[in-house]
Formats: structure tokens, C-alpha cells, sequence
């Protein structure tokens, strides 16, 4: 993994999601992460929601792992759709809060997703001018790391911060 990234503070609109949620430890599980999003793209194919440019894939994140325990955390496997799209049994909708966040962009192994965390959490945030809010984080998979010549995955980890 680099050790240069730039992390920048940026406003965030607010996204309109479909999702489905997970709770219990999902840290490094690879399988776990196929089968959510399995799950999100074959309902979201044959509604054509996969279709448009700007169709994100992301995920959320809600808990502090420092704080809470593995058992139960809780994050949800998301893409954006219009706000009128309706959903049904285990996807469900709802609005990620927009805002002001630290977002750093990473081209990972699937092994160096926690490293980067930490290089976001315990090496520019106490020397920024930033703290962390209660808004929840945010992964951004900005491509399929099938496609990359290293099977790298292209992502912004974003978490939501205030000025102190």
C-alpha cells in the first residue's frame, strides 16, 4: 500500500441508498463482502439499476471497532438509487447523511483494507485540524478490482469530520 495518499476534506451530498445490512465481525472476510454485494446486484439487475454512470457501490460503516464489540458491529452493503425506488424483504432504503468528510482514496489488496483505515483514523486525523463525528464512514469502490492489471481495489475511505 502507498504511504503517500492525500486525504482531503470535501463536502459530501447526502446519497439515497438500497442496502442490505449485516451485523456480527466482517473484518477481512472477503466471502462475507461477495455475498452481500452478490445479493444487492442481483435484485438490482433486473430493475435496472446497475445501468447508470453514476450508480455508486459503497458501504457503510456504523460502529467504532475500538468501542464495540466484533459480534456487534454493523455495516451495510449499499448502492444509490433514484429516491423512488421501492424495495422490499432484506433490502432496504435509506438516506447516507452528506456532509463534511476526510476522504482518501486507496489502491488495496484485500488484505490492507484495515491498514488503510488506520492510516486515515491514527495517522492524519490527530494531526489534522479535524475530529471525528457521529455521522457514519463510508467505503466508495470506485471500480471491480477484476478489471485492475493487479487485482487492485480502487477505494475512498471517507469518515465524517468536524473542524475542532
Amino acid at each position: 500500500m502507498e504511504k503517500d495518499v492525500k486525504i482531503e476534506v470535501k463536502e459530501m451530498p447526502e446519497l439515497n441508498v438500497a442496502y442490505i445490512q449485516h451485523i456480527g465481525p466482517y473484518k477481512g472476510d472477503t466471502k462475507l463482502f461477495a455475498g452481500l454485494f452478490g445479493k444487492l446486484m442481483e435484485w438490482a439487475g433486473p430493475r435496472g439499476l446497475l445501468n447508470s454512470p453514476e450508480t455508486m457501490v459503497l458501504s457503510v460503516y456504523y460502529d467504532d471497532p475500538k468501542t464495540t464489540e466484533e459480534d456487534k458491529f454493523r455495516m451495510s452493503a449499499c448502492i444509490t438509487v433514484p429516491e423512488d425506488t421501492e424495495v422490499e424483504g432484506e433490502i432496504g432504503k435509506m438516506t447516507v447523511p452528506g456532509g463534511m468528510y476526510a476522504v482518501g482514496r486507496f489502491e488495496l489488496d484485500p488484505d490492507e483494507y484495515e491498514e488503510a483505515w488506520n492510516m486515515v483514523y491514527s495517522d492524519w486525523l490527530p494531526e489534522s485540524r479535524y475530529q471525528s463525528d457521529d455521522r457514519p464512514s463510508i467505503e466508495i469502490y470506485r471500480n471491480d478490482p477484476n478489471e485492475h492489471p493487479e487485482n487492485k481495489h480502487i477505494v475512498d475511505i471517507c469518515i465524517p469530520v468536524k473542524p475542532l
